[in-house]
Order: C-alpha cells, then sequence, then structure tokens
C-alpha cells in the first residue's frame, strides 16, 4: 500500500476494520500518519482502530491532539471534543472530563453549549460549588432559558443549598408554565434523593395541583409518603392512581410494594404485593412478596 493514494489507504483501513481486522488496520494507519503527520482523517481513523483494538489510552491520545487542533481554528467545530467527553464520561474519568471542557469553555467564552457541558462536568466529579457558578453564569447569559435555571436548581440541591435550589425550579416554571409540572417532578425526585421528604412533597403536590390526572404524580407523592414513614397516606396516593389508570393497576401496586419494603415498611409492602396479584397473577413480584414477607416476621 506505499504507492497507494492516501484516499485508498483509508478505505483499506476502513475495509480491515469492518472485517475485524483492528490490529492490520492500527499497522497501516500509523505509517500514514508518520507520512501524514497534518492529515485529521488519518489521525481520526487511527483513533478509531486503537479504540476497536482496546488501545484506550493511545486512542484517547489520538483524539487530544485533534481536540488540540480544534482550539486553534476560529471555528470551533467540536468533534474530537464531543468524543472525548462521551469517552471521559463513559470511563468515569471526571478530571479529565472538566479539563477538556474547562479548555474549550475558556476558548469559546460565549458558547452556551460548552458553558452547559463544563458545568455538567463539575456536577459528576461532585464540584457543585463550581457548577453553581457555571449555571448561574448561564442564567445570566440567557435569562429566558427554563432548562439553564433547571441544571442551576440541580446544582443547588447537589451543595445543599436547597431553598435556593427551590427558587430556580420556580424561575424555570415561570419561563415556561407549560412545562412547570415536568419541572417540579424533577425537582421533587432531587429533594427524595436528597432526604429532603418535605420539600419534596410540597414540590410533589404542586405536579398534581397542575396535572390532577396525572396518575404518575399520584404514584410518586406514594413514594414520598413511604419514605416518610407514612404507608396509609402512600396507599391512599396510589389508590387514586389505580382509579384514574386501571389499566396499570397491578403495576402501580407492585411499584408501592417496592417503595414500602425500601422504606422498610415489609408488612404493608405485603399488602401491596398481594393487591397486585390480585389484579393480575402475572404480576413481576413473587419474590419480592416473599422477602416481604420473611422481613415482616422478623
Amino acid at each position: 500500500m506505499m504507492d497507494a493514494t492516501l484516499s485508498q489507504i483509508l478505505d483499506e483501513a476502513d475495509r480491515l476494520v469492518r472485517q475485524g481486522k483492528a490490529d492490520e488496520a492500527v499497522g497501516l494507519l500509523e505509517a500514514c500518519h508518520l507520512e501524514h503527520p497534518e492529515e485529521e482523517p488519518v489521525l481520526l481513523r487511527l483513533a478509531w482502530a486503537l479504540w476497536d483494538r482496546g488501545a484506550s489510552e493511545r486512542s484517547i491520545a489520538c483524539w487530544e491532539k485533534l481536540f488540540d487542533r480544534e482550539l486553534q481554528r476560529k471555528v470551533f467545530t467540536g468533534f474530537a471534543f464531543d468524543e472525548l467527553v462521551r469517552i471521559y464520561k463513559q470511563e468515569g474519568k471526571h478530571g479529565s472530563l472538566i479539563a477538556v471542557c474547562e479548555r474549550a469553555a475558556c476558548v469559546q467564552p460565549g458558547d452556551v453549549g460548552l458553558l452547559e457541558e463544563l458545568g455538567k462536568a463539575y456536577l459528576l466529579a461532585g464540584q457543585s460549588r463550581k457548577a453553581c457558578e457555571t449555571f448561574e453564569k448561564l442564567t445570566t447569559l440567557e435569562p429566558d432559558n427554563a432548562v439553564f435555571f433547571c441544571r442551576l436548581g440541580e446544582a443547588l440541591v447537589a451543595a445543599g443549598l436547597y431553598d435556593a435550589g427551590e427558587e430556580a425550579y420556580r424561575r424555570a416554571a415561570g419561563i415556561d408554565p407549560g412545562e412547570a409540572d415536568r419541572f417540579y417532578l424533577q425537582a421533587a425526585d432531587l429533594y427524595l434523593k436528597a432526604g429532603q421528604l418535605n420539600a419534596a412533597r410540597q414540590l410533589a403536590a404542586r405536579c398534581l395541583e397542575i396535572a390532577p390526572t396525572n396518575s404518575l404524580y399520584h404514584c410518586f407523592l406514594g413514594d414520598i409518603l413511604a419514605a416518610a414513614n407514612d404507608p396509609a397516606g402512600a396507599a391512599a396516593q396510589y389508590e387514586k392512581a389505580c382509579f384514574l389508570n386501571r389499566p396499570h393497576a397491578a403495576a402501580y401496586m407492585n411499584r408501592l410494594g417496592n417503595s414500602l419494603l425500601n422504606a422498610g415498611l415489609p408488612a404493608d409492602a405485603v399488602k401491596a404485593f398481594e393487591a397486585a396479584l390480585s389484579v393480575d397473577d402475572t404480576t413481576p413480584c413473587r419474590s419480592h412478596l416473599e422477602q416481604a414477607r420473611r422481613a415482616a416476621k422478623q
């Protein structure tokens, strides 16, 4: 292939990869890259071939070279950036993810998409205060963007700033009232996971004020009440959900049983699982029912 054109070499490398001969493709592309170091299609294919071969670190090094070149251009294409973000998230390399996002945001400070990616990287790495600062900047750049206020709310909750987080979600709901219940549900889920049950319950109640016939909102409120050690209240909400959507009654009661079991209320969970089976005896909850029965006897 030494006398072949660059296009022919690339076609041959593609053919080898398709045939599962990644080692041969890498060898061909490495030789080609030495001869044509500025040809980005060669480096791009080498990055993919190395990844297919399992040489992830060497593949990443190729993507980093491509990313360096992207940063030097007036028009930021972001292809290598997107690939590195995907890889670093997949590999759990949060430090490298932040470094890539910071470099891109520094070169393109007015790009809200890059800033949003940086804020998400900070959140993944547990750097919630930096995430707050980044999303706060985004809400300043685009004060009518409801999604950015939701992002800010998520970061504030992660930082333990619960009142401020709720206010951010209220701002999002005010910007886009048609999505208000979805925003409040997202917030309620975050507060539930953070153990802020009163706030979670209030937010779920707002969802139901907006959409009182949404059966899933009743289920979610029931989950919160189960976590708050209120099995009767949880069951009442699930009964409303079943009434609103009878074809899903068995699935809802199964979900209630799991919520009660996870909340340490096995006797109540037994009742919910039995109710699910009474509606549909094929409901996949028998193993959890037995688990709840054993726990209830202890």
